[in-house]
């Protein structure tokens, strides 16, 4: 069988979406090329945002390819499932464009693995997949009436098999990106230290979160923890080297302390970024951290006060005065470091103010604070509503828009409401077959 997956062109226009905009390698579609091709199906992927593609490209693309089976996401790439565009208009017209050259119609992405039945009717697919996609591919081709994480049509009405896959850690394989997707990766991810000298990757050490903070959508896919084998990370990481990778962005949800890894990567050549809570951070760990090559890191500290974090169920055993000097003593030896901060009823706006100004004074920048979307899937969605249903977009995008006048520090317009941006992509497109 043959299998196209496709990154379509991400645009953000009128979107609420915070999260970075440049491509980024889509690591799900890596794996999943890697085990269809293990199971003899021909894979390839056609990342339309790292080369800039057309919509007219790609249907040109798909034409040559003339797949069984493809394969459309609905996040930018793993890096951000977390914080997707909730509107699907990208990848709406993604599938307009090449819907007659498709064989069977697959969604993966957050959307789906959270409400898998509005995604299904919404993109006219023949089957999502629910949570991690890579393992549950190379099924397909044996007919889905058995497979367990997938909701698709039986007779007209949506069928559900199973919850959320979470795939083994163990038996993904290394991943080994051709030269040219490489080359093409300008991008170094939440890098400021220097200018790129060479590409930049991403890559990921481990799996999910075990914590289960309020805001965070990761409930029904990359939730539970898993660790990849330390063989496997030093072998990708030293592909990527050999073909001229100077800086790697890990995409852990949370990147811990692990002396071992942290050893080997001082072992290598290497500058790297990484997400996580500085309160697991020893100042002995901390030193062994910049030891490694670290040169940026995102320290989610969410709220400046006690109270705030135990709103957000981060379980943080630090007190501020303790998280600022922690973060000051990174800074001392990464040399960039931020503390994420939300949008939180219990700050006061002049205490944040005056937080983020005494760290910038030791080189920690702290961003404005964000305003807390309910994404579906999320504890703070749960708490408010439920469980998500079909709706469960569409309620959480208003409620956000009625509740905030001003967004994140890269939204310089008010957001389109969500059914406005989804009808941005028209109705079906005309292309000559």
């Amino acid at each position: 069988m043959r299998f196209l997956l496709l990154n379509p062109n991400w645009s953000f226009e009128g979107s609420i979406y915070f999260g970075c905009r440049y491509p980024h390698l889509p690591l799900e579609y890596g794996y999943a090329q890697a085990l269809l091709q293990q199971r003899h199906h021909e894979a390839a992927i056609i990342d339309a945002q790292l080369e800039n593609l057309s919509l007219e490209q790609v249907r040109s693309a798909a034409a040559a390819y003339r797949p069984d089976f493809l394969v459309v996401t609905t996040a930018p790439s793993y890096l951000f499932w977390r914080c997707a565009p909730p509107e699907l208009r990208v990848p709406l017209e993604a599938l307009q464009a090449v819907r007659d050259l498709a064989g069977k119609i697959v969604v993966v992405g957050p959307h789906g693995s959270t409400t898998p039945r509005a995604v299904l009717r919404k993109l006219r697919a023949d089957a999502v997949v629910l949570g991690e996609c890579e393992e549950i591919l190379p099924d397909l081709a044996e007919g889905w009436e058995k497979i367990s994480s997938l909701c698709y049509l039986d007779r007209g009405d949506p069928v559900i098999r199973g919850g959320p896959h979470a795939c083994d850690m163990q038996r993904l394989p290394v991943l080994n990106w051709p030269q040219k997707a490489i080359r093409l990766h300008h991008h170094q991810h939440h890098r400021f230290d220097a200018p790129p000298a060479g590409p930049g990757a991403e890559m990921e050490t481990t799996r999910g979160c075990p914590y289960r903070c309020t805001f965070c959508a990761k409930d029904n896919f990359r939730n539970s923890f898993r660790r990849r084998p330390l063989r496997m990370v030093m072998e990708e990481l030293d592909g990527l080297l050999a073909k001229g990778v100077e800086y790697i962005y890990f995409i852990d949800e949370i990147f811990l302390p692990y002396a071992d890894l942290l050893e080997a990567l001082a072992g290598r050549e290497v500058r790297f970024g990484i997400q996580t809570r500085i309160d697991l951070w020893t100042p002995s760990l901390i030193d062994l951290l910049g030891r490694a090559g670290c040169v940026s890191i995102e320290a989610g500290v969410e709220s400046i006060t006690e109270a705030g974090r135990a709103l957000l169920d981060k379980r943080c055993k630090l007190s501020t005065a303790d998280l600022a000097e922690r973060l000051i003593y990174a800074r001392q030896r990464v040399p960039f470091v931020q503390a994420n901060l939300l949008e939180s009823q219990s700050d006061n706006p002049l205490e944040v103010e005056a937080w983020r100004a005494e760290l910038r004074q030791h080189g920690v920048w702290a961003n404005q604070p964000v305003p807390l979307f309910p994404y579906p899937g999320s504890p703070e969605y749960l708490r408010r509503w439920g469980a998500p249903d079909d709706a469960a977009w569409e309620r959480a995008y208003r409620e956000y828009l009625a509740a905030f006048s001003e967004f994140s520090d890269i939204q310089e317009e008010r957001p389109l409401p969500l059914e406005q941006l989804e009808g941005m992509a028209g109705g079906p497109l005309s292309w000559t077959k």
